[in-house]
């Protein structure tokens, strides 16, 4: 319990550098998906507003000092958007438009599926051109700052390679298909001036989209924890100086499997989920201490999620399934709490988010489910947006943002 304070506490700490009520990177605060405060009623028929947004993709919004953010791209592919549009109304302030291209992605990614970040001066985003990826830094008024090429991305699926930020510094997890001949890179940046201070190669194997996230403990070093197909490391945020490294090892005759959800860190283990569109299925409970990491257990052939991140807190760690099933475990033993069969809502790729007491999910059809978050399974309630859903909700100052398949929706708490 006291190493789960302690992270809570960094996590806090990160977040309060730009400010408590935002949501500034994919999956909000240091990307735990978890905000304070009351979840607000999901009814289409009664937003706070609703805009069409430009185009398509499934970047996720983030917001920022009453500012969200987004990116999209043209339907026929010749452009890329990045969107700044007022929190409390809606209203677009400024648009900025790169050059694109039509190019393959998967049928559940898109043309932009990066979600940008935001230090509270500056707003970062990549961008694919259809060939190659960089890495961009505007003002909040919507000034080009600098860019960053990121080089050109192979994989089966196309990019989405959200980036993160702490202490002035953007971090950038590119990972490809080493049978594609991909690389796989973590590198950092100078916010201010663009300027590339370290980069580390890593082992490509499949391509993974893990953004990584800061872990401070009492009497460690700060760690950028980043985990992917082949392993989980922690570096030095500063230096990239590798502190600690686990290689996730794969049975001989088994598939290794990518890592699509972000790991999350509960109760002193890092826990990552694996998986393939083939249904294969694969978690992981890493503990960190000592002088070399060691896996606490792991759940093989089990259901748990390969697109959707999951959410820690206390000693627990919740996930919604790709297929709608939900879990709970005890973050330290793997014990499952909850019953695989109690809800299924089918077809889910948008992470869910804990308000509170309640967990947030929503399916491909728009449909939204909100659970308990307890050793106990309860479904509380549930709606339907009437829209298809492919990105991750976000949720600031008290306010609901869900990006649908053509409109942006914005729900809030309504008056007593």
């Amino acid at each position: 319990m006291k190493r789960y304070c302690a992270a809570i506490l960094s996590t806090l700490a990160v977040a309060l550098s730009v400010s408590a009520a935002d949501w500034p990177r994919f999956r909000g605060p240091n990307g735990t998906g978890i905000a304070a405060g009351t979840l607000p009623d999901i009814d289409a028929k009664s937003a706070a507003w609703k805009v069409a947004i430009p185009g398509r993709g499934v970047s996720s919004p983030i917001v920022v000092g009453g500012k969200l953010f987004l990116q999209s791209a043209s339907d026929d592919g010749s452009k890329r958007f990045l969107l700044c549009i007022d929190a409390a109304t809606g209203k677009t302030l400024w648009t900025r438009e790169q050059f694109g291209t039509k190019a393959k992605t998967h049928n559940k990614n898109s043309l932009a599926s990066a979600t940008p970040a935001c230090d509270g001066e500056r707003v970062y985003c990549t961008s694919w051109d259809g060939e190659n990826q960089r890495l961009l830094a505007y003002d909040l008024t919507g000034k080009e700052l600098w860019q960053q090429p990121l080089g050109g991305f192979v994989s089966q699926h196309g990019p989405a390679n959200s980036p993160s930020v702490y202490q002035g510094m953007v971090f950038v997890n590119v990972d490809e298909d080493a049978n594609l001949g991909g690389k796989a890179i973590l590198s950092a940046f100078d916010g201010k001036t663009g300027d590339k201070k370290w980069a580390v190669a890593r082992k490509p194997y499949r391509a993974s989209y893990t953004v990584p996230f800061l872990l401070e403990r009492p009497n460690h070093p700060a760690a950028l924890v980043l985990g992917t197909t082949t392993a989980v490391t922690g570096y030095d945020p500063a230096t990239g100086k590798v502190l600690w490294s686990h290689a996730i090892e794969w049975p001989e005759g088994t598939m290794p499997l990518r890592m699509v959800g972000s790991p999350v860190y509960a109760n002193g283990v890092i826990v990552c989920s694996c998986g393939d569109g083939n249904g294969s299925r694969y978690a992981i409970a890493i503990d960190p201490e000592g002088t070399q990491p060691t896996k606490t257990w792991e759940l093989v052939k089990s259901t748990t999620p390969y697109v959707p991140c999951m959410i820690a807190q206390n000693e627990l760690v919740y996930w919604i399934a790709d297929n709608g099933v939900p879990g709970c475990v005890d973050a330290r033993t793997g014990k499952k709490l909850w019953d695989a069969d109690r809800l299924s809502v089918k077809d889910v790729t948008a992470s869910p988010i804990l308000v509170g007491v309640e967990i947030l999910t929503i399916n491909e059809a728009g449909k939204a489910f909100v659970l308990k978050a307890d050793r106990k399974f309860e479904l509380i309630r549930e709606s339907n947006l009437g829209e298809p859903v492919f990105a991750s909700p976000a949720l600031a100052d008290g306010k609901l943002f869900i990006r649908g398949s053509k409109h942006l929706y914005c729900f809030a708490k309504k008056p007593a």
